[in-house]
């Protein structure tokens, strides 16, 4: 199976803007747009422009919940 590298540019200061950030979590640009007219997903600061931190992405990334597909279904059952 064939992998293709994508780039993506993070400033010196640990920035990215939305599409790079989206890049980076592998969602949609439109996605994190959306998520964040809801008030949920990563951090960001909006100055101009959408600025997401890396060091921000890691924490949202790592506080999700990890869930097996073995644990799913375990749940439910007696």
């Amino acid at each position: 199976m064939a992998t293709s590298e994508i780039e993506i540019i993070v400033m010196p200061d640990g920035r990215m803007d939305r599409r790079n950030a989206a890049a980076y979590l592998g969602f949609s640009e439109k996605t994190l747009a959306q998520w964040a007219c809801k008030g949920i997903g990563p951090k960001f600061i909006k100055r101009g422009r959408v600025w997401y931190r890396r060091e921000w992405l890691d924490n949202w990334l790592n506080e999700g919940t990890a869930t097996s597909t073995a644990s799913a279904r375990l749940v439910g059952v007696a």
